[in-house]
């Protein structure tokens, strides 16, 4: 289920450098929409006619294989935007992991504006660069990388991404974490136990999705990029 959201022009982060309300004066058709936890936000193979950034929540971005199983190719976390694609249709399936609340920005508007607004061009172009990078990070790690290096380079990740000051509040499940690494569930938990067995993260709340990094340099050794 989803719904619109009323607009609010404080406190918004801008869409490719643009102001919500720069956005509205130059004619960037924009609008907002809340979707509940589980939530389809768009499907494999349907047309990609918005580009959407999150508001509040998250958003999984996944693809199911043959065999049934998911893997997850990116979180989609505050003020990111996702579902911009190099075709008409979207690659991957899209699923709000929690109550979200997303903007969506029409992808005609968005392409138009950038042939006259060279900040916008320039970020549309470092957008999809990130993208490709964090796309042959992740392959990287899904081919090269034991599973305890695969949780640490995760909960790394999380912690450039993640605002809160002394804990990261993750959104999503260890279900979720597993079908990112490539990992079972049982080798995620027993992973994260290790971890906290060793004094590098201890845990907060009965979920044990609220974790504190007590020594992020021992973590960033088990990371092969750093």
């Amino acid at each position: 289920m989803l719904s619109r959201s009323s607009a609010s022009l404080v406190d918004d982060p801008p869409i490719l450098g643009l102001s919500v309300a720069g956005a509205a004066q130059i004619r960037v058709s924009t609008s907002e929409f809340n979707y509940k936890k589980g939530v389809e936000v768009y499907g494999e193979k349907e047309p990609a006619d918005y580009v959407y950034q999150v508001i509040s929540g998250a958003v999984r971005s996944y693809k199911l294989l043959s065999d049934g199983r998911r893997q997850i190719g990116a979180f989609h976390l505050t003020s990111d935007i996702f579902g911009l694609e190099n075709s008409n249709v979207h690659r991957f399936t899209a699923e709000a992991i929690v109550d979200t609340t997303l903007r969506l920005v029409r992808r005609r508007s968005l392409d138009s504006v950038a042939g006259r607004d060279v900040q916008v061009a320039n970020n549309l172009l470092n957008l999809t660069a990130s993208n490709l990078q964090h796309a042959e990070d992740h392959m990287l790690l899904l081919g090269r990388k034991t599973a305890l290096e695969r949780v640490a380079t995760f909960l790394l990740e999380m912690d450039r991404r993640l605002t809160a000051a002394n804990f990261m509040a993750l959104p999503m499940c260890r279900r979720d974490i597993a079908d990112y690494l490539g990992l079972t569930l049982e080798t995620v938990s027993r992973a994260l136990s290790h971890l906290h067995d060793r004094g590098i993260l201890g845990f907060l709340g009965p979920s044990q999705r609220q974790i504190v990094l007590l020594d992020r340099q021992r973590l960033a050794e088990l990371d092969l990029q750093n």
